[in-house]
């Protein structure tokens, strides 16, 4: 067994039953509307989670939670082990989570080196350092294997959405990201970008980092996730390792949030039971 293979079987690279992200009794309430009720998600290092669910779930919020844009109303959160509590994006960035959302927030008008650096640009005698930047930025396409793009001196603009994909990626990385956050990564895209978009979060897991990717398209889901959580009506319903699932039963959670009328398998509802028992 691979190095890699292993870590994913123990839990990630920090051993068995390791946790890089986790969330305790998340909730978040806008006004009279409870868009999360105690949510439980644990996402191991070195593996991909796909968070899965109807529109209205959920998902939305709870990412925009992680990454600092919406504080939670109540619950906990651990990175590493120890408790944080993130109230913006440069908190979430300084932690080592980065979001790739579907529009990916790059400049069409800059090159692929501008947008990788943008906001974090490196300076040599107060002037832009082009050539460490250039050559930085070639050093972690080429280290995801990223052989598409013909120059990073290319405009974002000329570039497919594959390639786009790629970009937002590779400036996570860069910045040293523990957690990349990918909502919906191979929306409107063709076959042969999808499979690239896909190579390259296995890739991402494979350097030991922790993947969430929230998706509709159970097919990339299964073809590409270690872990798979289902959230329903603002509740974390069921969640385990991928093996534990088929796209038919995945489905069927979606859609009703049970699992063949039965949730006792799942560690989530089990919580959300006690909690909801308790509060009765």
């Amino acid at each position: 067994m691979s190095v890699v293979a292993e870590d994913r079987a123990t839990g990630g690279p920090g051993g068995p039953g390791s946790v890089l992200l986790g969330l305790r009794g998340i909730s978040k309430h806008f006004g009279a509307v409870h868009a999360l009720n105690h949510v439980d998600l644990d996402v191991p290092p070195g593996q991909i989670t796909a968070l899965v669910g109807d529109n209205g779930a959920g998902k939305s919020t709870l990412i925009k939670a992680i990454a600092g844009i919406w504080a939670p109303t109540s619950g906990t959160m651990t990175w590493d082990g120890k408790p944080v509590e993130i109230h913006t994006p440069k908190e979430a960035d300084r932690l080592g989570i980065a979001t790739v959302y579907q529009d990916l927030a790059l400049c069409d008008n800059l090159d692929i080196v501008g947008n990788m650096f943008l906001g974090h640009e490196l300076l040599r005698h107060r002037l832009l350092d082009e050539n460490k930047m250039e050559t930085s930025a070639k050093d972690t396409l080429a280290g995801l294997s990223v052989t598409t793009v013909k120059s990073v001196r290319q405009l974002v603009e000329s570039l497919s959405g594959g390639q786009r994909q790629s970009v937002a990626v590779a400036r996570a990385v860069m910045r040293d990201a523990k957690l990349v956050i990918m909502d919906e990564p191979t929306a409107a895209l063709g076959v042969s970008q999808t499979a690239q978009v896909l190579g390259l979060i296995r890739r991402l897991a494979d350097r030991g980092i922790a993947v969430l990717v929230i998706s509709h398209n159970l097919n990339d889901v299964f073809s590409i996730a270690d872990r798979l959580a289902v959230m329903h009506l603002g509740r974390m319903v069921h969640s385990g390792p991928i093996s534990e699932y088929t796209p038919q039963s995945a489905v069927e959670i979606i859609t009703t949030g049970k699992f063949g009328g039965d949730n006792s398998n799942s560690r989530a509802n089990q919580g959300q039971k006690s909690r909801e028992t308790t509060n009765d």
